[in-house]
């Protein structure tokens, strides 16, 4: 037997529903996926992933933070961050100290090697952020800012019962 219906191609980035007629939640995850695939090719061969970079970048912004403070940061699993964790102290890009006030919790700091990858990522990064602002029309970019603040600040609970009577 034959399937005799039609598929549809997936349009490029900008037509279709992957253009601005889509669903601004599809539409964000588009661009953060487009430039996540941007950072990981500008680190790979500084053999960064955007992740290590992302954790990096937060552990040098907040000094002395521990890997829960860090996974809420990131909005990563703070399994994934452990793992994170692990493999930058094995290579040498940061140490981990307990702290002074509760025995369980470690703080992270860059290694002077870590500090020192970090600003070359940083200087790769840089280019990408520079490609972002520029694409920005004239006197907008805070507003963007300002709105992309707020989404992630939103309650997004939703009422999954729509239908059942409220109490």
């Amino acid at each position: 037997m034959t399937d005799k219906s039609t598929s549809v191609p997936v349009p490029e980035p900008g037509e279709g529903k992957r253009g601005e007629q889509g669903y601004i939640a599809y539409l964000l995850r588009q661009a953060s996926g487009a430039v996540r695939s941007a950072v990981e090719r500008a680190l790979e061969d500084l053999d960064v992933t955007q992740p290590q970079f992302l954790v990096m970048t937060l552990i040098n912004a907040y000094p002395g933070s521990s890997g829960a403070d860090i996974a809420r940061a990131a909005m990563l699993t703070p399994q994934t961050v452990s793992l994170i964790l692990t493999n930058l102290e094995r290579d040498g890009r940061l140490y981990r100290t307990v702290s002074p006030t509760h025995g369980r919790v470690q703080r992270m700091a860059l290694t002077d090697e870590g500090k020192a990858l970090l600003a070359r990522c940083r200087e790769r990064t840089a280019q990408i952020e520079a490609r972002l602002s520029s694409s920005i029309p004239s006197g907008l970019e805070p507003a963007i800012r300002r709105w992309l603040v707020d989404i992630a600040s939103l309650d997004f609970s939703i009422d999954k019962s729509p239908n059942e009577p409220q109490d």
